[in-house]
């Protein structure tokens, strides 16, 4: 299959600045603009006639393995045609299966689901320390869990399974946001490489936690903060220099503050369809701002926001905040998001994202 160029022109100073346009085509004011493309060939194949539910979320260890969170929340008569995939699955480089693992029943605490006898799972973002280790957070589970690299070992457990920070301990209380290692539904994790702090963002879902807690590198509490006008708390990481990203899903913009909590500046990302509804009521969609990572250069110049609504991911200028490209858009053909929801960046600033309703792991690179 040949790689499907998007239509998505990148600036040639971004990518001058990552350092990924040839010398020619920076010296060549008549040169095109380099552009992302999806690479149609990755992943390979998953083994062993495997199925995929939902892809919560993506994250990278430090050889650029890829590491995806599957929901296992495939259709009914799916297994028929297959095998259930395991929770967590590592890819290579090349897209090659290298390991996968994990216990739904350790990971996760479902809840009902839409329909008699169902239930659903939200494994929702992951991430890899300074020493390799890797952290998942599960929305409706009411704790995070730190485990080695390979998954073989459970390093440490912060909150209770099925144990929420509500009124009555459970996901029908009122929500508490307390000063306290719990949590309602957490959605992601940031461990800071200096001290070994522990970020967590509390507020996956409307009508839960709306926080930003800190804990210490043994799972003590340490401090907390509201962010200002979020419903949900929907994504979290933290920049090379310090500064807390923020997401605020439903008013397209990111917030930014410091360690401490607080507040710096907002990103603002309006967003808007491109068929105008008629009665002129716009709606979202998912949300402007519903992930986000940074490039890998040495300042880390530029951010990558999943966008919902669009169905794209918006290229930012990190530091001005300005909104200097896109590329994706919908359909179901490599490239094109069913409902984009992780994304992650590696060294050489290939990105990658992860669809939930989708169910697939999209590679972008910079194509010249």
């Amino acid at each position: 299959m040949k790689t499907m160029k998007l239509r998505a022109p990148i600036n040639l100073a971004i990518c001058a600045l990552l350092g990924l346009a040839a010398p020619s085509l920076v010296s060549s004011a008549s040169a095109q603009a380099p552009r992302y493309e999806v690479d149609a060939n990755w992943p390979k194949p998953l083994p062993d006639r495997w199925v995929t539910g939902g892809l919560g979320g993506v994250c990278i260890d430090a050889q650029d393995h890829v590491l995806i969170l599957n929901r296992q929340d495939i259709g009914e008569g799916e297994l028929n045609a297959g095998r259930l995939a395991p929770p967590l699955i590592e890819l290579d480089p090349a897209g090659n299966v290298v390991n996968s693992w994990g216990d739904a029943k350790l990971l996760e605490a479902p809840m009902k689901g839409p329909r008699p006898g169902s239930s659903m799972t939200r494994l929702h973002s992951c991430h890899f320390d300074k020493d390799n280790n890797v952290w998942v957070a599960s929305s409706p589970s009411g704790m995070i869990q730190k485990y080695s690299h390979d998954g073989g070992k459970l390093l440490l457990q912060i909150g209770q399974k099925s144990v929420y920070d509500s009124s009555d301990g459970t996901v029908k209380g009122t929500p508490l946001n307390s000063s306290a290692a719990r949590f309602f539904m957490p959605s992601s994790i940031y461990v800071d490489r200096q001290n070994g702090d522990v970020y967590v963002s509390d507020g996956e879902g409307r009508g839960g936690n709306r926080r930003v807690a800190v804990f210490d590198a043994n799972g003590n509490f340490l401090r907390q903060w509201q962010p200002e006008g979020m419903e949900t708390v929907h994504c979290m990481t933290i920049a090379d220099d310090g500064t807390v990203y923020v997401c605020n899903r439903g008013g397209a913009r990111i917030q930014l503050y410091d360690k401490m909590g607080s507040f710096k500046r907002s990103i603002e990302l309006p967003w808007k369809p491109f068929s105008p509804p008629a009665d002129g009521k716009v709606e979202e969609s998912g949300g402007a701002t519903v992930a986000i990572d940074f490039s890998h250069d040495a300042g880390q110049s530029f951010m990558f926001v999943v966008n919902q609504n669009n169905s794209q991911i918006d290229v930012v200028e990190r530091r001005s905040g300005r909104l200097l490209s896109s590329f994706g858009q919908i359909g179901k053909l490599p490239g094109q998001f069913d409902q984009a929801h992780g994304i992650a960046v590696d060294s050489k600033n290939n990105v990658y994202v992860a669809e939930n309703t989708g169910r697939r792991i999209h590679k972008f690179r910079v194509a010249q």
